[in-house]
């Protein structure tokens, strides 16, 4: 009986009791969708982050040693650079990580 005098006090209790199974239903189904992601889907992953921020650098650096070179001045183009390279690479990991865990963020509230 205390249920049904709950229930007849909170009228939106019946509407958020509802999202809240649907909402883990979708986190059920996608962790059985995605149980075959195990440790090398991860390293794969781990992979893709590091090269991601590597590439950007190793780009900014030698185009910085090539400007320095080239045009020698009282700013340090490859420490530029190579800062710029990293902050890059880093934007660009960020954006993979989030492509690949998709909404699991939302799916926590």
């Amino acid at each position: 009986m205390p249920e049904r005098r709950r229930r007849a006090e909170d009228p939106r209790a019946d509407e958020r009791f509802r999202v809240d199974v649907a909402r883990k239903a979708a986190r059920r189904r996608r962790a059985a969708r995605e149980r075959d992601r195990g440790v090398w889907f991860s390293l794969g992953l781990f992979g893709l982050v590091g090269w991601s921020i590597a590439v950007p650098t190793l780009l900014g650096v030698a185009l910085g040693v090539w400007i320095d070179r080239r045009w020698p001045g009282p700013i340090s183009w490859t420490l530029t650079l190579l800062f710029v390279g990293v902050v890059v690479g880093c934007l660009n990991a960020w954006y993979w990580i989030k492509q690949e865990s998709g909404n699991d963020g939302d799916d926590m509230a």
